[in-house]
């Protein structure tokens, strides 16, 4: 197979990750928007500020121009922050249009509660060849070579074979998909309840309550991914229940470290402050709230993550008592 021009848009612990897992069979361009940053890395051959101890090789390019990055490329990848993600389909339409796109961003927009594959619609148009890369997978893990699984969704099936024979990869196995709605549903909402179980476990409650959190939280996620057309399926797969799994339990996970610094007693800007790093179970925890509400369905666990990271009123402590005083349910 001959080598694909890829170019990754975001300079993150993510966007560097792939890049490097992709440049082995690929020519893979890594764009970051800080030049200085992006000079650094290719002076260091290393990103010591997300990725540190894990070389650049020299195969992977490197640039800060926008335009030059998108222009001959095959493939646009955007591993941007979900907040990034309107601005840079827009760039990139702008720049070089019906490029096949994937993006490797979680969550919910800000404001309109939409989900990626909506922005991205909105930017290049319904029908455009894209599709989404997500499942488990911390990228200080991928970047280092370790055996990894993930899911490529897009509407047109066709699409997601095709990426998943050209990127799929011993180390780095990738499975397609066609519901689109299912996993983007289920890479947005682990983060919420991985600040949940970060929570959960900082308190001491032990693995019988993180078990049981993981567990309800994936119905919360399977209710809300229904309702809005994904498939219950989806959401026992990688998308879904592995993602969940992962970032409720591994201890690199930034959503899980913010639960928690929350159960320490510190406040959301000292903990965002100190993380560095985007937690996208922040931003996300609001807009699903919103977006259950509009479609009648009830997610007390992420309600209550809400209600922690965005109410004026309840600690920790307070929020899982209400959650306990809940009542019982049939399963």
């Amino acid at each position: 197979m001959s080598p694909t021009r890829i170019a990754v848009f975001g300079s993150g612990a993510w966007g560097t990750a792939l890049a490097l897992a992709f440049s082995a069979q690929h020519r893979v361009t890594l764009w970051g928007r800080d030049a200085d940053h992006i000079a650094t890395l290719a002076a260091e051959r290393v990103n010591t500020r997300y990725l540190p101890d894990v070389p650049l090789p020299r195969a992977l390019e490197l640039s800060a121009d926008f335009d030059a990055a998108a222009r001959g490329a095959d493939l646009h990848l955007v591993v941007t922050p979900l907040a990034g993600l309107r601005q840079t389909a827009r760039r990139l339409h702008d720049v070089q249009a019906h490029t096949p796109l994937i993006w490797a961003c979680k969550g919910l927009e800000a404001g309109s509660g939409r989900l990626p594959h909506e922005i991205v619609a909105a930017e290049l148009g319904e029908g455009a060849a894209c599709g989404v890369l997500t499942g488990p997978s911390f990228a200080a893990e991928v970047a280092r070579g370790m055996p990894t699984a993930i899911t490529l969704a897009a509407a047109d099936i066709a699409f997601a074979r095709e990426w998943v024979q050209k990127l799929h990869q011993p180390r780095l196995r990738i499975y397609a998909n066609s519901d689109v709605v299912g996993a983007e549903i289920g890479g947005a909402i682990k983060n919420v309840l991985a600040i949940a179980a970060g929570v959960s476990d900082g308190m001491g409650f032990g693995l019988n309550a993180r078990a049981a959190l993981i567990t309800r939280g994936l119905a919360e996620i399977a209710r809300l991914a229904t309702a809005l057309g994904g498939r219950a399926d989806t959401l026992m797969g990688l998308a879904g229940m592995g993602d969940l799994i992962l970032t409720c339990t591994g201890d690199l996970s930034r959503n899980r470290r913010v639960g928690l610094a929350l159960a320490q007693g510190k406040t959301l800007p000292e903990i965002l402050h100190e993380l560095g790093h985007v937690a996208e179970g922040v931003p996300t925890a609001r807009e699903v709230v919103s977006l259950a509400a509009r479609h009648g369905v009830e997610m007390p666990l992420c309600a209550a993550v809400d209600e922690l990271l965005h109410g004026n009123r309840l600690g920790p402590r307070e929020v899982v008592e209400q959650l306990l005083s809940r009542e019982p349910r049939q399963e």
